[in-house]
This record gives C-alpha cells, structure tokens and sequence, in this order.
C-alpha cells in the first residue's frame, strides 16, 4: 500500500523534521516530495501553495500548510494531543513556546549568525528555563513534557533541543531535566532508528549551511 502521508519541502530538515520524528516514532511511512531550489525559483509552485511557502503535508485527499497544524493534525490522527481538553491546552501553551525560540532561532541562523551568536548563547538558559520548569512539574521531569504519554510538542519540542545542542554543546549542562529528557525520547526504538538513519543525518539542518 502507498504511504498515507507525502511531505513536500526543501532537502533540509527545517521546519519538518519534528513531523518526520513524529511519524516514524508512531511507526508511519510517508513520502518525500523534495523541492529544490531552483524549482521553488520558478514560481509555480509557490503560487499554488496556499500561503506561498512550505512545508506542505498532503493526507489522502487533504492538503494542508503551516508546520505546527501540520503537527496538530498528526497528533490528532495518532493521539498525541492530551488525555483531555487541560494537557490539549497545555501542550498548546508549550507548542507556542517551542515555537517562540525557533523564531528566535531561525533569525540566528539566517539573519545574524556570525555577529549574534555569542550573545544568542548567553541568553540561551533564560529560554530554556521554562522548559526545564514544566518537565519537573509533571512527574518529577522523568516523563513527558506534559501528562504521561508522548506528545506533539514532545517532538517538536526535543527537535529544537537537539538543534540547540549542535549550536552551542553545552547548552544542556545546567538542566539536567532537560537534558535527560533528550536521551530518553531519543532513545525510543523508532526514533532512535530515524535519528541513526542516513536519510536523518545526511539532510542539512538549514538552508544556509549554518547550525
């Protein structure tokens, strides 16, 4: 049988990878509809994207953009959105945290790395607090993020993690919670195999060549 899912981006792990991490740890397959730059250059497909970016994730016969939606459907479609409305808007709550230090993180990288990113590593810990809070807040930081079951702000949450690890190694030090929190997650026998995977580890980080 053809894979459910098709993700259609660029040949970089960007803005998908923490849905990748998500579909191969709940034992998905899915199809990748690589974009290079020269035909995103074209135009064509752009304008048929619905807000003239990707990533795209195409479902059976159900389009959909925007990267955390994505991620929310996904989560809806395997249960990985809470066991109730309070851990959904919870999760939501650190979904939009994540995504409040990717912005950050993405500006690093393509607007100011050279001359930010001393004083981008010296803020890092007041950013990672919050996360290290939350963890020891739910069961004693030896579990998930939020409740007792994984998440979709578990991925995308530990997919920013990991990229801050290649920023700036010692990140982690002073958050044990967190950093325990990487090698458990990255440790489940379906991600660790996407993690160790050629298709994972050959794909850039971002765009540019900066991580």
């Amino acid at each position: 049988m053809p894979a459910r899912y098709t993700i259609t981006y660029f040949p970089v792990r960007g803005r998908c990878e923490a849905m990748r991490m998500l579909l191969a740890d709940q034992g998905q397959e899915w199809t990748e509809n690589v974009v290079t730059g020269e035909l995103w250059q074209k135009g064509d497909l752009k304008k048929s994207c619905l807000f003239g970016q990707l990533p795209q994730l195409q479902d059976g016969d159900f389009t959909l953009y925007q990267s955390n939606a994505i991620l929310r459907h996904l989560a809806r479609n395997h249960g990985l959105y809470g066991k109730d409305a309070r851990e959904a808007t919870l999760l939501d709550m650190v979904n939009d945290g994540v995504e409040d230090l990717r912005l950050k993180y993405v500006r690093l990288i393509y607007q100011n790395y050279d001359n930010g990113k001393a004083s981008y590593v010296e803020a890092l810990p007041a950013e990672l607090r919050p996360f290290e809070t939350l963890l020891a807040q739910n069961d004693g930081g030896q579990s998930f993020i939020v409740g007792k079951q994984i998440s979709f702000s578990d991925y995308n949450l530990l997919d920013l993690l990991r990229l801050h690890v290649v920023l700036a190694p010692d990140c982690l030090a002073s958050f044990p919670l967190l950093s325990g929190y990487v090698q458990r997650l990255s440790a489940r026998p379906h991600l660790k195999a996407f993690l160790e995977s050629d298709a994972h580890k050959q794909r850039p980080i971002n765009a540019n060549g900066k991580q």
